[in-house]
């Protein structure tokens, strides 16, 4: 088989990658819609990648965005996987402690002070 025409299943390359632990989960991240391959959804594990192809992989929290080079032929070290794509994502945007605090808990409890200010402001007592 030629170099050009090497063409890989796509469930074996993320499990190749490291993107997904085992191969049943390579395969179920892409049969749940989570993968596009060069802009186009793709619904079956048997869907092959070659060379030079564009996966964006939606996670939990995150866009991964990978240009496959290489197509690999066993689930090796992590050093090895690393050679078989070039990340594409966008770095992570740097937010303050304090926006990211309003992110993870944005109806947080008051505060004992905060919770006195209401009730002055509920009796009338603002001169306090």
């Amino acid at each position: 088989m030629s170099e050009t025409s090497a063409k890989l299943r796509i469930d074996k390359w993320l499990w190749y990658a490291r993107v997904a632990k085992t191969r049943s989960m390579a395969a179920k991240l892409v049969t749940s819609g989570h993968v596009r391959l060069n802009k186009e959804k793709v619904t079956a594990a048997s869907q092959t990648v070659k060379i030079d192809d564009v996966l964006t992989v939606t996670r939990a929290n995150a866009v991964i965005i990978y240009r496959v080079v290489q197509l690999g032929s066993r689930r090796g070290p992590a050093s090895e996987a690393q050679v078989l794509y070039e990340d594409l994502s966008p770095a992570p945007s740097k937010q303050t402690a304090e926006e990211k605090a309003q992110q993870s808990d944005p109806g947080h409890r008051p505060s004992k002070r905060d919770r006195r200010e209401i009730l002055r402001v509920k009796r009338g007592y603002l001169d306090e």
